[in-house]
């Protein structure tokens, strides 16, 4: 009762930390709201109901025959393929409007091949029993074809971004793709106007291979956060499973233990990473594994030092001479108390593993594309300099997470450090 007294005193000093637990409630809510990223940034309907049948194209995969076409792939939700599909127009329909529309264009190609007509007329001829038996004429067969699909009753969901982070879209009616901007600009050679992205649902417009710059952001933030997050609860079990081992037990376990550390610490992650992904392909659960190489050392040192103190307390004696087993003491009886540096630092650990990331990303040691990445965009935005909405909203965006961060450690150190408090 006494340290639930004492976590809940704790707890209102950090919420009186106006500046703290603003940042906090910011991060949670960005957490939040980036989590279910392919809600928000999807080139799939969050929901087609289509001549009464219900589909969730977001979570589950459909072919494009259990909407009436006839591929077995999935359908491209966006492509005119499909529109025309749900609306009854034929796969052929650009043919004839073509052939209606244009005749001149197929003149010229039927003066200058005069071959066609005589090598129709001799299979007229050659097949006129069977055309006798049909009573149909080509013409006929092409006009039935046309007049057989019907259009489908069909609703849909769309998510608020029609793109995640890895679609490519053919066309444009901005009439720019690649690097699109998200305003009006003007070629000062040709003083052509190009229209904003906007009319194309790119609100951050494009990057230099037409992705949907918002949606990388989006899908970014979540991985980083998610990564950093990891990175930091990992390490913190680690370092309190080898750094209380060694202040427990101390004599040769902690001077060998101690040893080990500054020699294994002293080999850089950069090296390591390197080398690994000389003969093994970049991934995110690689740099997840080789970070949480090292990423247990600050906090191993400072548990450690907790465990050297308290392990000399008389409440630990006591439960040694009633035989308590050493992993209960250290479970039940240490490591709740010292726990004060496990949760000061813990938002720096998560601010260090999202810049490990964004680091590795920037210098193309991270994870490959087309995976959605800060670093990446980052490196983009350097390329390009003159595509501002790919730099400065994602400059923006990291910095006021990582700033927020710290804020939010600043808050728990002042909350939970003892010297503080007295």
């Amino acid at each position: 009762m006494e340290i639930t007294n004492d976590f809940s005193l704790k707890l209102n000093k950090f919420k009186r930390d106006k500046r703290a637990f603003i940042s906090f409630l910011f991060l949670c809510g960005l957490f939040i709201i980036t989590i279910p990223a392919e809600f928000l940034c999807n080139t799939r309907p969050i929901l087609l109901v289509v001549e009464g049948r219900t589909f969730i194209p977001v979570l589950f995969t459909y072919s494009e025959k259990d909407f009436g076409g006839t591929l077995l792939r999935e359908p491209d939700y966006l492509s005119k393929r499909f529109r025309n599909l749900l609306n009854g127009i034929p796969e052929d329909n650009n043919f004839y409007s073509m052939d209606t529309n244009k005749p001149s264009s197929f003149d010229i190609g039927l003066d200058d091949f005069e071959e066609p007509d005589p090598i129709f007329s001799i299979e007229m001829d050659d097949f006129e029993d069977e055309l006798n038996e049909s009573h149909v004429s080509p013409n006929t067969k092409y006009h039935n074809k046309k007049s057989s699909i019907k259009p489908l009753d069909y609703w849909e969901l769309w998510p608020p971004i029609r793109y995640d982070y890895k679609y490519i879209p053919t066309e444009s009616r901005s009439g720019n793709v690649v690097l699109a901007a998200p305003y009006k600009t003007i070629d000062k050679e040709t003083n052509q106007v190009t229209d904003s992205s906007w009319i194309d649902g790119h609100y951050l417009g494009t990057d230099d291979r037409g992705r949907d710059v918002l949606a990388r952001l989006i899908y970014g933030i979540r991985i980083s956060m998610i990564f950093g997050i990891s990175i930091a609860i990992t390490g913190t079990l680690i370092g309190c499973l080898l750094g209380g081992t060694q202040g427990y037990f101390g004599g040769w376990i902690d001077l060998i233990g101690q040893r080990l550390t500054e020699i294994w610490g002293s080999i850089p992650r950069l090296y390591i990473l390197i080398i690994l992904s000389s003969f093994l392909v970049p991934s995110a659960l690689l740099l997840f594994l080789i970070l949480n190489l090292t990423a247990w050392m600050g906090i191993a040192a400072y548990i450690r030092a907790e465990f050297l103190k308290i392990r000399n307390f008389e409440y630990v004696k006591s439960a040694k001479a009633m035989g308590v087993s050493n992993f209960s003491i250290m479970r039940k009886h240490i490591l709740p108390n010292a726990l004060t540096p496990v949760i000061t630092f813990f938002p720096f650990e998560v601010t260090a593993g999202i810049l490990a990331l964004v680091s590795l990303d920037f210098l193309n040691l991270g994870v490959p594309s087309p995976a959605p990445s800060i670093g990446e965009l980052l490196a983009q935005g350097k390329t390009n300099l003159q595509a501002v909405w790919i730099l400065l909203p994602t400059f923006v965006t990291l910095t006021a997470a990582l700033t927020m961060l710290t804020f939010v450690g600043e808050g728990i150190r002042n909350a939970f450090d003892p010297k503080r408090n007295n």
